[in-house]
């Protein structure tokens, strides 16, 4: 059985005794019922991983922390997928895709075509589910920096900001995917659109900032499918 991964909230340092925040602990002894003495990995996010064992005093989970182990499992290059908001639970698994993948930042893009609309405490209970799957999807795959999601914005938002090659997905783009890919360095930004795909105003737009309209083989691919077989495709062809 492979040894047991948790994402530690709280910064971690090595060879002491810590406290275990109180979702880890119940993660950990409730839930998997892993019992005292029990040796699993810790990581913060932040780089690298910590061996520790699990001890029990009282109701309180403790774990002891070994030495840091500079373990990685990060692609090569920066990834970044610029998703439109999809709606229903599409976007939960375009978030957990994502991180298995390798992505290294989600932008959710409210496009004028998302069904989803976002806002207010909506928008925050949304952002911190998203970013509760990023947590676990990092546990599973072994990575141990997190992939940032970002704030909800429209397009217009963040295409000034974009650095590296930046493909626009859509069926009627100009070059082949694979074509385009010959261009780009350590940085690829791969956009996708909503259900309904971009708005003439959006391509417009996105044209006028430079973005090169791609297309990814003869069959239109689902928004959730897009992006992620993209991401696995850049990955392969680039050697990352």
């Amino acid at each position: 059985m492979p040894t047991a991964r948790f994402f530690c909230p709280t910064p971690l340092q090595a060879d002491c005794r810590m406290t275990l925040p109180e979702s880890l602990a119940h993660h950990a002894l409730r839930v998997l019922r892993l019992p005292a003495g029990t040796a699993v990995t810790l990581f913060d996010g932040q780089g690298g991983q910590y061996p520790a064992v699990l001890q029990i005093q009282g109701r309180t989970a403790l774990a002891d922390v070994g030495r840091h182990e500079a373990v990685e499992s990060e692609l090569r290059g920066h990834l970044t997928l610029i998703q439109g908001i999809a709606s229903g639970d599409k976007m939960d698994w375009v978030v957990e895709k994502a991180v298995e993948l390798g992505v290294s930042t989600l932008i959710p893009i409210a496009a004028e075509r998302s069904v989803l609309r976002l806002s207010g405490p909506r928008l925050e209970k949304r952002l911190a589910h998203w970013r509760a799957i990023v947590q676990a999807a990092s546990e599973q795959s072994g990575r141990n920096r997190l992939m940032q999601v970002l704030d909800p914005a429209p397009l217009r938002d963040y295409l000034e900001k974009l650095t590296g090659l930046s493909l626009f997905c859509h069926p009627d783009g100009e070059a082949d995917f694979a074509q385009a890919l010959h261009h780009t360095s350590d940085r690829l930004n791969v956009l996708v659109g909503p259900e309904g795909g971009w708005t003439p105003d959006e391509l417009d737009l996105a044209s006028r900032h430079g973005l090169q309209g791609v297309r990814f083989g003869p069959r239109i691919l689902r928004t959730e499918t897009a992006g992620l077989a993209m991401a696995a495709a850049a990955t392969a062809l680039l050697g990352w």
